[in-house]
C-alpha cells in the first residue's frame, strides 16, 4: 500500500515514514500542499496522512482540492485539537483526524482501519430512491443524473441508510455498521457526515426530506 505523508516538520515526517516502512508500506513525502498535490497525482497513493498547518496553503485547502477529483482516504493530523478544526476537516471529506502528539501505534491502527473499510467488498445491489441512484459496484451516486462527489464514508453511510428506508438507526449502530468496531471515532462523526450528505442530496438541507432525524434516537432514510 502506498502512503503520502504531507507535513512540514522534518522530524515528524521521518518518524512517521520510518514507522510505516517497517510496517511494509511504501511512503512518499511532501512538505507543502503544492508538492503534495503533484505527488498525489503522480503516485496515486492509497491513503494520505495530512498535516493541517502547512506553509502557504493549508491542509484544508489540499483536502478540498483532492475531494474535487478523488475519494482517496485522508487522515488529518494537527497540533490543534479544537473541535471546530475536527469538524471542518470531516466536513471537507477527511476520513479521520488525529491530534499531535500522537502515539505511533495508534496512528498505524487508524490507517489500517481506514484502509480496511475503504477496500472492503461492497454489497452489489444498485439502489434507486426517486431521483437518487446509488451504485456500489462503481462506488458512484447520482442525483437527477448529476454525479455526487462523496468521500468513502459519506458513500457508505448513504448506501447503508438508503438500503434500509424507514428504519431508524442510532449513532452507535451507524458507527458500528459503517465505520466498523475498530474505528477510533465518536458519535459526533455521524452527525457531521449526515450534515454533509444533506448538503449534497437535499434541496433544503435545513429541512431534509430524505435523511431524517428522529429526536433522541438517531437517523433514518425516508421510506
Amino acid at each position: 500500500m502506498k502512503l503520502l505523508i504531507i507535513d512540514d516538520e522534518p522530524t515528524i515526517v521521518e518518524t512517521i515514514e520510518t514507522k510505516f516502512r517497517r510496517e511494509g508500506y511504501t511512503t512518499f513525502t511532501a512538505d507543502s500542499a503544492e508538492e503534495g498535490m503533484r505527488l498525489f497525482r503522480r503516485v496515486k497513493p492509497d491513503l494520505v496522512i495530512l498535516d493541517i498547518m502547512l506553509p502557504q496553503r493549508s491542509g484544508f485547502d489540499f483536502c478540498r482540492a483532492v475531494r474535487k477529483e478523488s475519494s482517496t482516504p485522508i487522515l488529518m493530523v494537527s497540533a490543534r485539537g479544537d473541535e471546530t478544526d475536527r469538524i471542518k476537516g470531516l466536513e471537507l471529506g477527511a476520513d479521520d483526524y488525529v491530534v499531535k502528539p500522537f502515539n505511533l501505534s495508534e496512528l498505524v491502527a487508524r490507517v489500517k482501519a481506514i484502509l480496511r473499510r475503504a477496500t472492503g467488498e461492497p454489497v452489489r445491489e444498485v439502489i434507486e430512491r426517486g431521483n437518487l441512484r446509488i451504485d456500489p459496484r462503481s462506488h458512484e451516486a447520482w442525483l437527477e443524473g448529476e454525479t455526487l462527489t462523496l468521500s468513502p464514508k459519506e458513500f457508505a453511510l448513504l448506501y447503508f441508510l438508503a438500503s434500509n428506508p424507514g428504519h431508524v438507526f442510532s449513532r452507535e449502530t451507524l458507527l458500528d455498521r459503517v465505520w466498523g468496531r475498530d474505528a477510533f471515532v465518536s458519535a459526533r462523526t455521524v452527525d457531521v457526515h449526515v450534515r454533509w450528505l444533506r448538503t449534497r442530496i437535499e434541496s433544503a438541507p435545513d429541512e431534509p426530506v430524505r435523511i431524517l432525524t428522529v429526536r433522541g434516537v438517531g437517523y433514518k432514510f425516508a421510506a
